[in-house]
């Protein structure tokens, strides 16, 4: 049982166990005075039960903030095949590694200086560009040259 309707239950029984005592003589509490302090208990009863049911539901806050999404820059198979690896292979390779420098020297490049496009490159820069708010420019390969650039001059 609710908890709620269980304790309105016991106090419509205490309160009827009360009313039958009689405080007068037994011939004052006819079978319709008992009968009204039940039909009394019995409404009471019903109705906390009744406000029970129809109260509405409780509103629970979300148990973890609401982040927007990070947008996501598609797959494309291959990082080489990419529009970002299409677009740092045409800068020249002192410039490839000007830009790997680069990433190396904010945290975001762990490999080798070697001025070719892989994965750790790959990685680099859309953790650059997705801190930067620029995730969505490694989509094409006029876009990638502004995130390039950015790191160059």
């Amino acid at each position: 049982m609710l908890p709620a309707v269980a304790r309105t239950a016991t106090a419509a029984l205490t309160a009827l166990a009360i009313a039958a005592v009689p405080a007068a003589p037994a011939q004052a509490w006819g079978r319709n005075e008992q009968n009204f302090l039940k039909g009394v208990a019995a409404t009471l009863l019903v109705g906390a039960i009744y406000n029970q049911m129809t109260k509405p539901p409780r509103q629970v806050a979300p148990a973890t903030p609401v982040y927007a999404p990070v947008p996501q820059v598609p797959s494309y198979g291959s990082v080489h095949q990419s529009p970002a690896a299409r677009a740092f292979q045409t800068y020249t390779a002192e410039e490839r590694r000007a830009i790997q420098r680069r990433l190396a020297t904010m945290g975001y490049y762990r490999a080798g200086i070697d001025g070719s496009f892989g994965p750790a490159t790959n990685a680099a820069v859309t953790a650059y560009a997705r801190d930067r708010g620029q995730a969505e420019r490694l989509a094409s390969v006029q876009s990638a040259f502004a995130v390039y650039d950015g790191l160059l001059y």
